[in-house]
């Protein structure tokens, strides 16, 4: 089978997206049988180490990479000169362009413009919705990461079911060997306490702004014993959160964009993980926290309830009283952390790349013939 694969998001800033395609590109080719081909649109020869605010490849390649993209979206179909000779082409989140020469899939993360559009801005909106039209509607198969995600697809786009296999995807084993940050890395990052971290990028979906509210509604003991720690870029819409997290001292740190390698340390560092997201394709941070053993708070909404299970405390996450709560259950707790950290592990173990990489095979075959 010759499969390629839309890999422009690794040529752009992005978070979720980027860290899905990166890993499962590795994984894919380390699962395809001999005589199988992979190649990576437009015109990727290598990908580099997966860095969220930077291209895997370099300057000249980059800029050679997404002028074909815009060229075939402007185009509105692929032209042969760029595309590899392919059985199924996977679309995967900025092509926009069709190809009469192969099978054409795609995925969908999640449908966060049409459920919650008040949380991007119009420009998203707009994009995301050519995606659903040009794409998601003519796939002949559409790979969903959550069943979340996919009831919500068929639901508010009318995709046939059977054209829509979930298929979760993983995380790498770093995290499930993580250990905690030495003294020295901590201390140059002004950690100097035990604390509780959250991980997402700096924009409404995130819910930040609330979670610091419902921080600032813990007992002043916690906000002395404990700090939030908030690890992320900057998004849209983030000005004000930024000015607070920046500006507010106290029991707050911010510490920016934290890269890949260092996460699963940080992360094993932390008293606990608050992830209160308003909405979720699938949730890496979450998964994420349960991997490396920390006791995980988030919401209880999207599909965060069907990929944490019974390893994490819920709450609504458009509640501050009771996400307050929720923390505080969990910070004054030994034991409901311990039994939160040994079911974590468990429940991430599901979330393996090789067996995403082995479905995300079958798939591709089937939609191949």
């Amino acid at each position: 089978m010759r499969l390629s694969v839309d890999a422009t998001p690794l040529l752009i800033r992005s978070a979720g997206v980027k860290n899905y395609l990166y890993h499962w590109l590795r994984a894919l080719r380390g699962a395809m049988a001999p005589g199988d081909e992979l190649s990576l649109f437009p015109c990727i020869d290598t990908v580099g180490s997966l860095h969220h605010e930077a291209s895997v490849s370099s300057r000249m390649r980059t800029m050679r990479s997404i002028a074909a993209l815009h060229f075939s979206n402007k185009l509105g179909r692929i032209p042969r000169w760029i595309e590899a000779p392919s059985d199924v082409f996977h679309v995967t989140s900025q092509l926009r362009a069709h190809t009469q020469a192969a099978a054409v899939t795609a995925t969908v993360y999640d449908l966060t413009t049409e459920v919650c559009p008040d949380l991007h801005l119009e420009a998203t909106i707009h994009a995301e919705a050519r995606y659903h039209r040009k794409v998601l509607a003519k796939a002949a198969g559409i790979i969903a990461i959550s069943a979340h995600t996919k009831r919500d697809a068929i639901e508010r786009l009318r995709l046939e079911p059977s054209r829509v296999w979930v298929i979760y995807p993983g995380i790498v084993q770093e995290f499930f060997d993580a250990k905690p940050a030495g003294d020295e890395w901590l201390a140059a990052h002004g950690l100097r306490k035990p604390f509780v971290l959250c991980l997402g990028t700096i924009e409404p979906r995130k819910n930040t702004e609330r979670l610091l509210n419902s921080w600032d509604r813990l007992p002043a003991s916690l906000r002395d014993e404990f700090e939030l720690v908030v690890a992320g870029s900057p998004g849209w819409k983030s000005e004000a959160v930024l000015h607070r997290l920046r500006n507010g001292g106290g029991s707050v740190r911010y510490l920016g964009y934290v890269p890949e390698g260092d996460l699963p340390a940080l992360i094993a560092s932390a008293t606990a993980v608050a992830y209160p997201s308003l909405y979720e394709g699938f949730g890496f941070p979450a998964v994420q926290a349960m991997a490396c053993g920390v006791p995980l708070l988030t919401s209880n909404v999207s599909c965060l309830p069907e990929v944490c299970g019974e390893a994490a405390v819920y709450a609504d996450p458009r509640s501050e009283a009771e996400i307050s709560a929720r923390l505080a259950d969990v910070l004054t707790s030994p034991s409901l952390r311990g039994a939160l950290a040994e079911r974590g592990r468990q429940q991430a173990a599901r979330y393996t790349w090789d067996r995403c990489a082995a479905e995300s095979l079958e798939f591709f075959r089937a939609v191949a013939g």
